[in-house]
């Protein structure tokens, strides 16, 4: 038990767009800077963009082709290795980007009992309203989404040549933020070694 409880949280960080151009791994950057910092968690990036999965799902109750469980291979071991989320996500439409949706969508069991922050990023919401659809489809699949997020609000304003926010708030946030994920991280793993999470 001694061991479970001292062991560095696996964070997995999912960088939700995949769009040409894109922001994420700026954002990305910054936060995985914060998290480097702390002995509390270790951390696994995973980029959609080099970890493409497939959008045709196989007949409902079937095992996928041969082809997707090696396209698969590339980052279910990771969520399923994973102590916690990061998702790392801008609002598309009000909503979230759909390459994230489908990465959700391949797995289930991966995520259960597991929490999950945000960082997000955006126009005037910052990106907000993606955070709370995301709360939404995570608790389907039994993850404990974090109360407190960092979010973006104009990030192209936010954001200095350096890569960094100028606002020294966000780093606040960003504390407050894994400062609450490793507590539910602890909390969920401790509890899972004790009693396995029944659905």
């Amino acid at each position: 038990m001694a061991g479970t409880t001292d062991r560095p949280l696996r964070t997995a960080v999912i960088i939700g767009s995949t769009r040409d151009g894109r922001f994420g791994p700026v954002v990305t950057d910054w936060i995985t800077g914060h998290m480097a910092e702390r002995e509390d968690m270790t951390v696994d990036v995973i980029d959609l963009v080099a970890t493409p999965l497939p959008t045709v799902f196989p007949a409902f109750g079937q095992p996928p082709s041969d082809e997707v469980v090696v396209q698969l291979g590339e980052v279910t071991p990771r969520l399923a290795a994973a102590d916690a989320f990061v998702i790392v996500t801008p609002e598309y439409n009000h909503s979230f980007p759909a390459a994230l949706k489908n990465a959700i969508d391949w797995h289930n069991e991966q995520w259960h009992a597991k929490p999950v922050g945000f960082v997000s990023y955006g126009g005037l919401s910052g990106g907000l309203r993606a955070v709370e659809q995301l709360r939404v489809v995570l608790a389907e699949v039994h993850a404990v989404t974090i109360r407190n997020t960092v979010s973006f609000h104009n990030y192209g304003e936010v954001f200095g040549s350096d890569g960094k926010p100028t606002d020294p708030g966000c780093d606040v946030a960003a504390k407050a933020m894994l400062d609450q994920l490793t507590w539910w991280g602890h909390a969920v793993r401790e509890a899972k070694a004790v009693r396995p999470y029944a659905v």
